[in-house]
């Protein structure tokens, strides 16, 4: 069974094309679990629209207050029943093969997987066939290069029930959870897997969620050690 888990904030302009290329990939014996943070906008009611049409189990959780993308993502994640969990935002677009991509991969062993993904802006056009070359990524990383730099994307990231039971709940200290999971996985030597093929187009634009602001350098640092301090503490449980 598959999870499919999105965070949502006022997201009607981009909503329906990532939701309709993420529901037609999957089957009624899955589900898809979005957690809105207190939209203001039209986004729940496309949501449910576009979920009525569809016969994949859902759920549709409005935060009563806003919580930022963590803490929306482990209310998904908390809910979420399925053995392989998908990450989604919600101003992306899936390729067609993602799924079936991605589960090869499990299939053969894998417990945490990340993609590639073509770059493109708001109006679709490419910015780059690779975010991995765009962002400079390392998708072969230590616990320590990863805290220098996060080369794990969670929009292109999928795991096992393991990994998320390992992972949860999440540190009130950490910078994203996406970097959590890795850290998470890495520390309890769970097999990790990169796919160098881009499976969705990740959209860059000034209203994305996630990514739009660049840390000082004394924020970096602070974070850094958070990240120590939160990895020392999953190694003594």
């Amino acid at each position: 069974m598959i999870s499919v888990c999105m965070a949502t904030y006022n997201g009607k302009r981009s909503i329906r094309k990532q939701l309709q290329s993420i529901v037609k990939q999957l089957s009624a014996d899955d589900e898809i679990i979005i957690v809105d943070d207190s939209s203001t906008d039209e986004t729940v009611a496309i949501i449910e629209a576009i979920l009525a049409e569809h016969p994949v189990t859902h759920q549709v959780i409005i935060n009563s207050s806003n919580k930022g993308p963590i803490g929306s993502f482990e209310v998904a994640l908390q809910k979420a029943k399925g053995d392989y969990i998908f990450l989604s935002d919600q101003d992306d677009i899936w390729f067609d093969n993602k799924v079936s991509a991605v589960m090869r991969v499990f299939r053969a062993g894998a417990q945490l997987v990340v993609h590639d993904g073509t770059v493109v802006d708001g109006d679709g056009n490419v910015i780059d066939i690779s975010w991995n070359h765009y962002n400079h990524n390392q998708t072969t990383q230590s616990i320590m290069s990863n805290i220098v730099k996060n080369g794990y994307t969670g929009a292109m990231m999928a795991f096992t029930r393991q990994v998320k039971e390992a992972a949860l709940p999440f540190p009130k200290s950490i910078v994203m959870h996406d970097q959590w999971l890795f850290q998470v996985s890495k520390l309890r030597k769970l097999k990790i897997t990169s796919i160098d093929e881009p499976l969705m187009y990740y959209v860059r634009h000034g209203n994305n969620v996630t990514g739009t602001r660049k840390r000082k350098k004394s924020e970096q640092l602070i974070d850094r050690l958070n990240m120590v301090k939160c990895l020392m503490y999953v190694n003594r449980k």
